[in-house]
């Protein structure tokens, strides 16, 4: 492995804003096109744990074929994924046509100046490590807390998005606006374990088809 794959990851940690790439939705199509089978490794926690096997269900039971890998542990932020020789040993030899960035579940909901501060460096880095190896990111957009669902939600959604304008224009998969339509209809106590924090069955398989129809579209 090359030490880029280690060392050269931080030194865009401090610059401002990545250049955008391809227009990131053509490019995912591209891709997905292109490939017979779509590899998309997972970087995230606890959020993400049951995430890649529900998709790779979901796209085998819809004719897809993917090949998916993880790098998920629990509690982990961009930060310290960023600094973990694992993950970006994983990112670095694994030929990823996709890779999905997750943050932890509160930071991107935090008011802007603490959350760019925490977010968008490792971010930034994060992501030229991956557009170095050829790889496509992405952003998992995750869900509110159950009892401030919608008030959580909202910031979650707008923390995201200028994190994905401030990392060179990202796809962001809108897993929580879907969370959202279900809570508004009233079923989303189904979504959640009993902290109302992380995801149940249910919660994991709604996550797979906003991921499936983001990279797929919809059947």
């Amino acid at each position: 492995m090359k030490l880029s794959c280690l060392f050269g990851l931080f030194s865009c940690a401090s610059q401002p804003r990545l250049v955008p790439g391809p227009e990131p939705r053509a490019a995912l199509a591209k891709r997905v096109v292109e490939k017979s089978e779509l590899a998309v490794l997972f970087v995230g926690n606890s959020y993400s744990f049951g995430v890649p096997q529900a998709f790779a269900k979901l796209a085998k039971e819809r004719g897809k074929a993917v090949r998916v890998g993880h790098a998920t542990y629990g509690g982990w932020t961009l930060k310290r994924h960023a600094a973990n020789a694992p993950t970006l040993r994983k990112i670095c030899t694994g030929r990823w046509d996709v890779v999905v960035l997750q943050e932890q579940s509160e930071i991107p909901s935090w008011s802007p100046r603490k959350r760019d501060r925490e977010m968008f460096p490792p971010l930034r880095a994060l992501v030229t490590e991956v557009r170095r190896v050829g790889a496509l990111p992405v952003l998992y957009q995750t869900w509110g807390r159950s009892d401030h669902f919608l008030e959580m939600n909202a910031r979650l959604r707008t923390g995201y998005q200028a994190a994905a304008k401030n990392a060179g224009d990202l796809l962001v998969v809108p897993v929580g606006d879907a969370w959202e339509r279900e809570f508004s209809a009233g079923r989303g106590a189904s979504l959640f374990m009993e902290d109302g924090s992380h995801p149940t069955a249910v919660g994991n398989a709604l996550t797979a088809v906003v991921f499936y129809e983001s990279f797929f579209g919809h059947e």
